[in-house]
């Protein structure tokens, strides 16, 4: 229980390999058995007494680059992976449990996982970035005020496995691909997503020349909690959001 509170807190979530934990029990006992007793012991300890679920996550490897085409993510049975999702109730946990620091980071998370979801699952870092820069994040900004580096914000993503990044070859050279990873595509954040997304989609097919305009609108209120920290710090020090 404690290498798991502290690891995810040291990692800022990063999923907790199977391996790792088995690693640990095995180091002083050789009963077979045990690793999964262990951790399925301390599954219920964590939902029990902190109230998180140690959640299951089927790692999925990366699509195969040689045909020069993305493919869908194929789950690797072997790498199965643990994450601390909450279980309190959303006022509980935003009073008592949720860091204020990292909004930031989680307004930027929903954002980018919501523009891949749009896009179909997939897109290349070069529209990606597109995409972004109509939130003020430019791609080479090393000293954003609130992500610090934007490129490694976007990289935490990827260990975070809520991203895939994948290089395939094309006839111009090498495009970098961003994918929908397992935590992206469990039911608690596809679920929610989807919600949100069907509550500012109009259904009706609109023109090309409203496209412009309708996508930024969904961006900025896909992106909404990050738009909304973004805009109180700069506000509070007389910076124009503009430039």
């Amino acid at each position: 229980m404690r290498y798991v509170l502290f690891k995810t807190h040291q990692t800022s979530g990063c999923p907790i390999k199977r391996e790792e934990l088995t690693g640990i029990v095995t180091k002083n006992y050789r009963q077979r058995a045990l690793p999964a007793l262990v951790i399925n012991e301390a599954r219920d300890r964590l939902a029990a007494t902190f109230g998180y679920e140690m959640r299951e996550l089927q790692r999925t490897r990366a699509p195969s680059t040689r045909s020069g085409r993305a493919s869908q993510p194929q789950p690797n049975a072997e790498a199965k992976s643990y994450v601390l999702v909450s279980q309190l109730d959303p006022e509980v946990y935003s009073k008592y449990v949720e860091n204020k620091e990292s909004a930031p980071l989680s307004g930027f998370s929903f954002a980018v996982i919501s523009l891949i979801h749009l896009a179909g699952g997939k897109s290349s870092e070069e529209n990606l970035w597109h995409q972004l820069k109509r939130l003020g994040l430019k791609e080479n900004n090393e000293n954003h005020p609130l992500l610090g580096n934007n490129k490694q914000a976007l990289e935490l993503l990827v260990q975070q496995r809520y991203l895939l990044k994948d290089k395939l070859a094309g006839p111009e050279g090498h495009v970098v691909m961003y994918e929908l990873a397992e935590r992206a595509l469990d039911e608690s954040i596809s679920g929610k997503l989807k919600d949100h997304i069907s509550q500012g989609i109009c259904p009706v097919c609109c023109g090309r020349a409203q496209a412009d305009s309708i996508q930024a609108w969904k961006l900025y209120r896909l992106a909404w909690p990050f738009v909304c920290r973004s805009r109180a710090f700069f506000y509070s020090r007389d910076v124009c959001i503009s430039e």
